[in-house]
């Protein structure tokens, strides 16, 4: 990991701070040294300490009756310099026996450093407290290992963070610090140049977001992200967030095989030795103390050795040991141009392992091997996505997709093809423009150099141009318009023989990456209409009759009037239809305190229009479901003035500075619907949002016919077919111009 020029002279900055700090310390514990020593824990013993750093001391005596008087001299200097500091007096017998019982303690005493005072006694201190660390290893690794742990759950992977934590986060600095401790106990290997790198770096970052910021928080935040990356001489918040990943993911694959390789270590209980079994797992390829390495013989000059080996590790759920991915990595053929079919058949069977793949890719990819088999993944390696509602980066993103796409390979006629799209769908983010436009140029050439036939490779580069078509669809059109499944078909038809392998990997690879994506990307509302579009686009492919349109809610109508069901975070609505209807009802839910996440309506028979949300609360606990449904049954009746209670609980909240967010977007779609005007809206998620578009869209004279609304993360987007009072399409443009900067002036 090169140095970056803004990175030069921080650690030695570091270091000076360090001396600069000891020198300042020392004077203070004047008067005779023996028999009192002042020491130093945690970042300054390490000299480590930052800007914003805590200031850890002990000062260790052997059991000097003025000893309280010689703290004072220590302390009080400190306090009022302004620094932070966390001390602490004892005996080496004191500390001996915190160090025993507290785990936190005897982490920071490993690495205590003497700053003043008696040479001695912090030596016989640490010795100590190593001997005991040792020779309590057995019992106090597991404990180690299970608080990693724990703060990992609680903190989330560093990697794949937008706002990382950089000490706590899983692949964080608390990680390296864990694994100094397991090597001092002897029981483990001390890491590697590639994880002290990846330190440095991570020490660097939070050294310059100490800086930028004047505080001691480790939490890289979005708005101090620009800012110290300049002070590191990068280019962007992205490169900063890129270079961090590559770090974190180090110090994390390290972690893991260091907690793996002790969880092994325990002795046999009758002190004997254990024999070392080799079991073979594939060509190539045997299980050896639980890992994956070379079998004996291994072809090294055999192509697919890498990938065979790689998928032999996932399709038994073992690790590869890392001395045979750097033997592979330094040793092995890579595959010629285009690949030989083994090849290709190693990389599919990997894929199909499904979740075991994740951690063997990862290995693949530490070794710098994935670049040299796929030269594209160097530009989505690492790289952020700067949506919430993304969980990984674009490269985990695609490997997630992939393995998830395993699950689904018995609903294609081509599996092979389905594993492969999942892997590259988004691999054309980076380059500029539409991702999948960009992509599907990119997976047609990495088709052919994977030795794909032709008329696969344009599947390939159909579904990776496509895959967005099933969810996008689904979510922002009327499937039971005619128009909106024609749509599908002639997207699907790009490569002539093909159109229903094409449906079936797309609608696999939807499910795959809306789960890869996070829960607010995929759910059991979205999962239906994506279903349901697939299906009526494989019979119209077939030429029969698409599937009738759901009617299921229009049973709640009753003959008299309208029916209201409120059933946990599901509101429907079946009511005589008339404009107004839907932002009546959104108006409802903002009042109390509901975030529409998604809403659908339809137009029934004999007037009839079904209204059904999916409402979360913005905070707290839900409204209760009774009075919810009487007021929503007020507002059917028009027995409650919607706008004016809204307006009064605007003026009641108070307004608070919020994060820059895009300006909304408000769009005509031109020929989604013979029937409707559609209008397609994207803005950040605030309450009543539905609300406002809604009356836009009423005070422009204009009905809605049919809705979809989703919130992904803080985003909505939101498409509703309009027509205007006598039932027809808007053809004016200055009609349409004037819907659009209507609805643009509600949602400011």
């Amino acid at each position: 990991m090169p140095a970056k020029p803004g990175r030069a002279g921080l650690a030695a900055a570091r270091v000076s701070r360090a001396a600069a700090l000891d020198a300042w310390l020392a004077p203070l514990l004047d008067g005779p040294s023996a028999g009192v020593a002042l020491v130093a824990v945690g970042s300054h013993a390490r000299r480590e300490l930052t800007p914003g750093g805590d200031l850890d001391l002990v000062l260790l005596h052997r059991g000097r009756p003025d000893i309280a008087g010689v703290a004072d001299r220590v302390w009080y200097p400190v306090w009022d310099s302004g620094l932070r500091l966390d001390h602490s007096v004892r005996t080496p017998d004191e500390a001996r026996s915190v160090a025993r019982a507290d785990l936190k303690a005897a982490l920071g005493l490993i690495s205590a450093r003497h700053v003043a005072g008696d040479h001695d006694l912090a030596n016989e201190l640490r010795a100590a407290v190593l001997a005991d660390w040792r020779a309590d290893a057995p019992v106090r690794l597991p404990e180690l290992s299970a608080l990693c742990r724990r703060r990992w759950k609680a903190h989330g992977e560093l990697a794949f963070l937008l706002e990382p934590d950089l000490k706590e986060a899983r692949g964080g600095l608390r990680d390296v610090h864990a694994m100094r401790a397991a090597a001092a106990s002897w029981a483990a290997s001390a890491s590697g140049p590639g994880v002290s790198d990846a330190y440095e770096l991570l020490l660097d970052v939070r050294h310059a977001l100490h800086e930028v910021t004047g505080r001691s928080a480790d939490r890289l935040v979005f708005q101090e992200q620009d800012a110290v990356a300049r002070a590191l001489g990068m280019p962007d918040a992205d490169a900063l967030l890129r270079a961090t990943a590559e770090a974190a993911r180090t110090i994390a694959y390290a972690a893991d095989h260091l907690w793996r390789h002790v969880s092994r270590r325990p002795a046999p209980p009758d002190g004997a030795a254990r024999g070392v079994v080799r079991r073979p797992v594939g060509d190539g390829a045997v299980e050896h103390g639980g890992e994956v390495v070379l079998a004996r013989g291994a072809d090294l000059r055999d192509p697919a050795l890498i990938l065979r080996v790689a998928a032999s590790a996932a399709q038994a759920g073992l690790p590869l040991a890392p001395a045979t991915v750097a033997r592979l990595a330094e040793q092995a053929a890579l595959p010629p141009d285009p690949w030989p079919p083994p090849v290709r058949d190693a990389l599919v069977s990997l894929l199909g392992a499904g979740p075991p793949a994740i951690p063997v890719w990862e290995a693949l990819d530490q070794a710098g091997l994935i670049v040299r088999l796929l030269p594209e993944w160097e530009r989505v390696r690492n790289r952020p996505q700067r949506d919430p509602v993304h969980r990984f980066t674009v490269d985990r993103h695609l490997v997630e997709t992939a393995a998830g796409a395993a699950a689904r390979t018995r609903e294609v006629a081509r599996p092979d093809l389905l594993l492969v799209g999942a892997l590259l769908h988004d691999i054309g983010k980076g380059q500029g423009g539409d991702h999948s436009v960009t992509g599907a140029a990119l997976a047609r050439g990495v088709a052919a150099r994977m030795g794909f036939p032709e008329d696969d490779a344009a599947v390939l580069e159909t579904v990776v141009r496509r895959h967005l078509l099933l969810p996008e669809t689904a979510t922002r059109r009327d499937i039971d318009d005619p128009v909106t499944v024609q749509s599908v078909v002639d997207a699907v038809s790009a490569v002539p023989g093909r159109e229903r392998d094409v449906l079936d990997i797309l609608a696999a690879l939807a499910i795959a990456d809306g789960h890869a994506t996070g829960p607010a990307a995929w759910g059991t509302w979205k999962a239906g209409l994506v279903a349901d579009l697939a299906r009526r686009a494989a019979a119209a492919l077939s030429g029969g009759t698409p599937p009738a349109p759901g009617r299921g809610h229009l049973a709640l109508a009753r003959h008299d009037g309208a029916a209201v069901r409120v059933a946990g975070a599901r509101v429907t609505i079946a009511a005589p239809d008339r404009p107004g209807l839907l932002w009546g009802a959104a108006g409802i839910l903002a009042l109390h305190r509901l975030a529409v996440r998604t809403a659908r309506v339809v137009s029934g028979d004999a007037g009839t229009a079904v209204l059904d949300f999916t409402a979360v609360p913005e905070y707290g606990t839900p409204p209760d479901p009774a009075t919810l449904e009487a007021d929503l049954r007020r507002m059917l009746a028009d027995r409650l003035d919607v706008a004016a209670r809204l307006a009064r609980r605007e003026r009641a909240v108070r307004l608070r500075p919020g994060v820059a967010v895009p300006p909304p977007r408000v769009r005509v779609v031109d020929e989604a619907s013979a029937t409707a005007t559609v209008v397609e809206v994207r803005a950040h998620d605030r309450p009543g949002l539905l609300w406002r578009i809604g009356r836009a869209l009423g005070a422009c004279g204009l009905d809605v016919r049919a809705a979809r609304v989703d919130t992904l993360g803080a985003e909505a987007v939101d498409v509703f077919y309009v027509v205007d009072a006598a039932g027809r399409p808007l053809t004016d443009p200055a009609e349409l111009s004037s819907v659009r900067a209507r609805v643009l002036e509600a949602l400011r």
